[in-house]
């Protein structure tokens, strides 16, 4: 498989996108997280992006099943695009289908390991399935990332002192 970004324009911008992420000093990263998601939403097909943005407009609307009917349709013809992949184990995870939520977001992962909202999701799926020291080494791991976000900040200062801040 290729990997998901060469969907994404620009693969040198990423990467200095990741780099000013990175930057814990950084008080413009929610401009940056922004652009990340942008360039990972761009496929290089209009039908491929249309079906990203249908699936993610059903997501919006509540219609869980046509949002993983639009991603379906979109993994199917766009195997290696990780947004596909991340926008049905989003759907899944809203339809409480956990295992099939996992099993995109590993392939999701696998196409793009810096995909932090992949790992955060796959966190609050082992937090809801009762495994706090993996939902931890989740958030832990979108925070090597992306050590921005409040509500991941929050969530592993929780869980360490739930688990005993064990380091796993």
């Amino acid at each position: 498989m290729t990997p998901a970004s060469a969907f994404a324009d620009g693969v040198d911008d990423l990467d200095a996108l990741f780099e000013q992420l990175a930057d814990e000093n950084n008080e413009n990263w929610e401009t940056v997280e922004g652009e990340i998601w942008q360039a990972w939403s761009r496929s290089g097909s209009d039908t491929f992006d249309l079906l990203l943005e249908k699936g993610r407009a059903a997501l919006q609307a509540g219609d869980v099943n046509a949002a993983i009917w639009h991603f379906s349709s979109l993994v199917d013809h766009a195997p290696e695009f990780a947004e596909g992949w991340n926008g049905r184990a989003t759907a899944y995870f809203q339809a409480g289908l956990f295992g099939p939520s996992i099993n995109d977001i590993q392939v999701t992962l696998s196409l793009n390991p810096r995909h932090f909202g992949a790992l955060s999701g796959l966190g609050m799926i082992m937090e809801q399935l009762g495994y706090p020291k993996d939902a931890l080494a989740a958030y832990r791991e979108v925070l090597a990332i992306h050590p921005h976000r409040p509500d991941i900040i929050s969530a592993v200062e929780r869980l360490e002192k739930e688990v005993g801040g064990l380091d796993l």
